[in-house]
């Protein structure tokens, strides 16, 4: 019994270990490759195709913790990598646990054309509130961005 336990103990911890490592294996050049790689997407394939495609969780635009947020102009959320539940949700005043509206500075860098915003957020690998560093990209009336953790 004493082996069975250790065995998914160690099971476990080594789960663990590779979903965090996985995570901090990804770097900004992940983030915007993925962003450019859904612009040239969208703008081949239509917007309806593309956002179905984009909050696909099994799909080509997401990479273990790397996923698309893509957003209108308003601050909708209209297409989710890895949690659906958030597409419809109007999130303009969201902020960050620094009281940091991100959601807004999101706008403003997709307004600019392209760009990195910087926020507070929990990482689902850590569980730890971190630095989060998204790169926006603005295509066919849409904000296209994936972050990664520092």
């Amino acid at each position: 019994m004493t082996r069975f336990v250790s065995a998914i103990i160690i099971s476990v911890l080594w789960i663990t270990f590779s979903v965090v490592a996985m995570a901090a294996s990804q770097t900004r050049d992940d983030a915007k490759t993925l962003v450019k790689k859904a612009v040239a997407y969208l703008k081949a394939n239509g917007k309806d195709r593309a956002l179905a495609e984009f909050s696909n969780p099994k799909g080509q635009f997401v990479n273990g913790e790397l996923y698309l947020t893509v957003w209108d102009f308003n601050g909708t959320q209209i297409a989710h990598g890895a949690n659906s539940k958030l597409i419809g949700k109007q999130l303009i005043e969201l902020k960050d646990m620094d009281g940091k509206a991100f959601v807004k500075e999101f706008m403003a860098v997709g307004r600019k054309g392209q760009g990195w915003v910087s926020y507070k957020w929990t990482n689902p690998a850590t569980n730890r509130i971190e630095t989060k560093q998204t790169y926006l990209e603005a295509a066919n009336e849409i904000i296209i961005g994936a972050g990664v953790y520092k």
